[in-house]
Parts: C-alpha cells; sequence; structure tokens
C-alpha cells in the first residue's frame, strides 16, 4: 500500500511538473513577442525545429514581432538579449551609443586565436588606432592606384586565362570555389604584396589559402555551440579546435615569415621601397608598429576582403541566371561605354584587348545597381551583434540588460516591406537608380558596410574589384548555371551558398559589332 501511495505521489508531481512546464511555456508564447521561448531551455528547441531554413524562419519571426523579439538562451549558458531589424534601432546601436555596444567579449574570444588584437577583432583604443592607420592607408593615393593595377592585372593576367582554360574544355566549375580564389589571391596582393597562386590553371591546393578557410571555418564553429562545448574542446585539443590549432599555425607562420622578410628588406635598402601593398606602407608610414601589430592587422585584412566580395559575386550571377533581363541591362551598358572608346578614339576594340578604367567603371551605374541589390538580397555577412556594456533602452522601447547581446540581421531586413515596399523580396536593381544614376541608400536600413564609426572603409574597393570582375567576365562569357542543383544559404555568419554554385563558361558571340 505505501508503495501504490509513493508512486501516485510520484506520479501527481510528475504531472504536476509537466502541466505546469506547458502552463509557463504557453503563457511564455501568449505573453511575449516572438519565437517560442521554452522554460530553462529558451528559444533553443524553437531554433533547432527550424535549423533547415534558419534565415527565412527568423524572418518570418520578426515580421511577426514588429521587427524586434527578445531572446535567451539555456538558463545556464548566459544568453540573452533581443533580435533586430529596426533601423532606428540599429542607428542607436552602431551609432548614436557607440561605445556602449563594442563587438564584445563573446566575438573576440572565438577569433582570439586567428586575428589576435586585429581590427575586425579589437574595440576600444586597440580599434582606433588601427582604424586610424587602415583610414590613412587605404586611402592615399599609393595605395589605391596599386589596388586597382592589383585588380586589373589578377583579372586579365589569372582569372581570364582560367576562364578560357575551363571554356575550351568545357568543364564546369564552382563559380564561389573560384571567386574565393579570386579574392584570396587578390586581398593577399593588397595586404602582403605577396601572391598565393590560386588562380594557377588545374586551380591547384594552396597550403597557406587551405589553412586559412580551415582556421575561419572552425572558428565559425564556436558560433554554432555553447562555450561548454567547445572549450573542453580547445583544452583536449580534439575536433574542430584540433583542427583550429593546426590551422591557425599554419596561417601565423606564413604572416610571421612575410612580416619578417619585408623587415629584412627594408633594412637592406635603407626603408626605402617601391612596395605599395598594405604591409609596406604601415612600416613605411610608421616604424614603430610591432610585428605581432602588423601581422594581426594584415589577417584581419585578409579575413574582411576574402569572404565579402567573392561571396556576393557568386549570388550576383546565380540572380542574373534567373534575371537575364538584368544581364541584359548591364551588357549594354557596358557597351555604350565601349562605343564611347571609338567614337573618342575611332579605334575598334577586340574583346581580348578591352581592359577597363576606373573611370569607365564609375559610369557602370546599372552594374553597381545590380551589385547593390545582390548585396541587399544577400548580405556576405547576413547577421551581427554588439554586447551591452551598461542597461539602455533601444527606441522602439526594448530594454536591453548589461552583458545582453543584441543581434541585427540584414538578410532579414531585405524582406521588410516596412524598410523596401512590397516589392523587397523580388531583385530590382532600379530602386537604385535614379534618372539612370545609382544613388546610395541610407547606411542603416542598408548595414551590408556596416555604419556609423565601423563604417567598412575597403566599401570603395569591394565595388571596384566586383565591377572589374563582372564586367570583364559579362563581356566575354555567357556563364550558365548547371541545372537540378540546390541553391540555399549557409547557415554561418558568411552566406555562403551551402553547395557552392555549379557553372560552365561559355563564350559570347560578336557583341554589337565590338568583337572585331
Amino acid at each position: 500500500m505505501t508503495l501504490i501511495i509513493d508512486y501516485l505521489t510520484f506520479s501527481d508531481i510528475a504531472i504536476g511538473m509537466l502541466l505546469l512546464f506547458i502552463c509557463s511555456a504557453a503563457m511564455q508564447w501568449l505573453t511575449t513577442k516572438g519565437p517560442m521561448q521554452w522554460p530553462v531551455l529558451g528559444i533553443i528547441p524553437t531554433m533547432l525545429v527550424n535549423i533547415h531554413n534558419g534565415y527565412d524562419w527568423t524572418t518570418d519571426a520578426l515580421i511577426r514581432a514588429g521587427g524586434t523579439f527578445p531572446f535567451r538562451g539555456i538558463w545556464f549558458g548566459k544568453c540573452y538579449g533581443a533580435a533586430t531589424v529596426v533601423p532606428e534601432n540599429i542607428e542607436y546601436i552602431l551609432k548614436t551609443r557607440f561605445t556602449n555596444f563594442p563587438k564584445g567579449k563573446y566575438y573576440r574570444e572565438r577569433f582570439v586565436e586567428l586575428l589576435g588584437d586585429g581590427i575586425f577583432n579589437a574595440d576600444n583604443q586597440t580599434w582606433r588606432e588601427q582604424r586610424r592607420a587602415a583610414t590613412a592607408e587605404m586611402h592615399s593615393s599609393k595605395f589605391v592606384e596599386y589596388s586597382a593595377e592589383t585588380v586589373r592585372s589578377l583579372v586579365h593576367s589569372e582569372l581570364l586565362v582560367v576562364l578560357n582554360w575551363l571554356s575550351k574544355t568545357e568543364s564546369s566549375v564552382d563559380l564561389q570555389d573560384l571567386f574565393l580564389r579570386f579574392t584570396f589571391d587578390n586581398i593577399c596582393r593588397a595586404a602582403f604584396g605577396v601572391d598565393p597562386g590560386c588562380l594557377a590553371i588545374g586551380l591547384p591546393d594552396i597550403p597557406f589559402a587551405n589553412a586559412f578557410e580551415s582556421a575561419t571555418e572552425n572558428v565559425l564553429f564556436r558560433f554554432t555551440v555553447p562555450p561548454f562545448v567547445w572549450k573542453p574542446m580547445r583544452t583536449l585539443n580534439i575536433g574542430t579546435e584540433k583542427q583550429l590549432k593546426a590551422a591557425v599555425q599554419t596561417v601565423h607562420e606564413f604572416a610571421e615569415k612575410t612580416v619578417s622578410d619585408r623587415r629584412n628588406e627594408f633594412k637592406n635598402v635603407n626603408g626605402f621601397t617601391d612596395r605599395c601593398d598594405l604591409l609596406s606602407r604601415l612600416m613605411i608610414t610608421d616604424a614603430k608598429y610591432s610585428d605581432k601589430f602588423l601581422k594581426d592587422f594584415c589577417i584581419s585584412f585578409i579575413l574582411a576582403g576574402r569572404d565579402t566580395s567573392s561571396v556576393a559575386l557568386a549570388w550576383f550571377f546565380w540572380l542574373l541566371h534567373r534575371h537575364l533581363h538584368v544581364e541584359r541591362h548591364i551588357i549594354d551598358e557596358i557597351n555604350n561605354i565601349i562605343k564611347g572608346r571609338t567614337k573618342t578614339n575611332h579605334t575598334a576594340y577586340s574583346h581580348v584587348e578591352i581592359v577597363f578604367t576606373a573611370e569607365e567603371l564609375k559610369q557602370m551605374h546599372y552594374l553597381q545597381a545590380a551589385l547593390s541589390e545582390t548585396l541587399r538580397l544577400y548580405p556576405p555577412v547576413p547577421v551581427d551583434f554588439k554586447e551591452v556594456l551598461e542597461d539602455d533602452v533601444l527606441p522602439d522601447g526594448t530594454v536591453v540588460k548589461k552583458g545582453a547581446r543584441v543581434i541585427y540581421l540584414m538578410y532579414s531586413m531585405a524582406r521588410m516591406e516596412g524598410i523596401w515596399g512590397k516589392d523587397c523580396r523580388e531583385f530590382n536593381p532600379e530602386r537604385w537608380l535614379r534618372d539612370g544614376i545609382f544613388t546610395n541608400e541610407n547606411s542603416f536600413r542598408y548595414v551590408v558596410f556596416n555604419a556609423g564609426p565601423r563604417l567598412c572603409i575597403g566599401k570603395k574597393f569591394a565595388y571596384m574589384q566586383m565591377k572589374m570582375v563582372a564586367a570583364s567576365i559579362l563581356l566575354r562569357y555567357h556563364v550558365e548555371v548547371v541545372e537540378k542543383q540546390e541553391v540555399v544559404p549557409k547557415l554561418t555568419t558568411t552566406l555562403y551558398m551551402k553547395n557552392g554554385l555549379r557553372v560552365n563558361f561559355k563564350k559570347r558571340d560578336n557583341m554589337n559589332g565590338f568583337v572585331m
């Protein structure tokens, strides 16, 4: 009898606890904006159920919530905050109260092995010092000319050579991988003054490039699991943490050797050099910069420049495949620019000979609009976040506590009718044009290049690079996307295509008489 009573008592307690759990969850769902927040487990179960379409699920949740919703993770995980797409909130975070919303410890400790104190991973005075140095050097006439010539040279001496080889052999290629190789070579030339050679015929494996990619992928793993998962793995040196350690060692050895060799080169020529890459410019400008400072700075620069343009270009050509009228508009614009050459010089141009100048790239307003529209719909960094230093209140009334994370979602912003209109989900380059001239959008509605004090200093460089690549390819080739492949975003901090993008390059026939 006692056993029966004890059993009933236990059953009653269990049922009561279950009912309490269900009631608590129901009350949470009824009284809180946004996705379901479970007792103890927080938003985690809801996220796991929707992990297969995480970006679109979050977008729908933000729409239902009116643009902002609070969230919390597992109760002992110290993860809580708010997600938002409200432009006024984003302006408040990135500009008005900039100092109260740094990158924070959560972000820095995940990247510290790879980036150290580099600009991409720094806050406060460390960040300000590097920002000042980067702005001064990247906006200098020498670096602007050098970076433009680097892009031109790489496009014509390597990228187009590889495309010709692919076209002749009728080989398909992963376009995303191809552009990652291009931007990696280009940014290494601009940052270190070295060419890894990723774009050679045959697309060879390059140890430094492979290590850098492995390092970034394994760092991103840290953002997908709680600290109590990856930190013990780091201590035990197992799994992704073991791979990260090996990759970081390779990256740092390469960077340290490059810095050391450049120091010795400068000593041998008494500090004078005709080099214009960022590393050399920094050494010339201030000899007080330590080798660690230079190494961290340049590795951050490579990380910031490698993924953004390459991922954007892959999505760009996929969108052109789906919107052939946009491709036609771009080709017409390119042809009109070439016509301008013939009127001035009375010379017929072969498409093989055409190398676009910086001034001609500036005239490609429709191309810039199409690229900007691509970046709007498929931002290379789809989500970003800041840490809250002190309790604060966002403009829409959302309270954020000290230690919280405020997440803002560029992918979701592009799909908000309140921001971009009823056609927000459509690929419409014309939304960027006023009387045929490209017009910039408010940076707090279009946060692709960040905004406020951290506005991307490489924005002009990125557009110049993308326009040179896109115009040079479209003039010469039709990019055919291989049918029956799934093209969806990969759920990481960079909006890679999950399965890449297989394409074939087909040489164009005579274009309006300008291929002579």
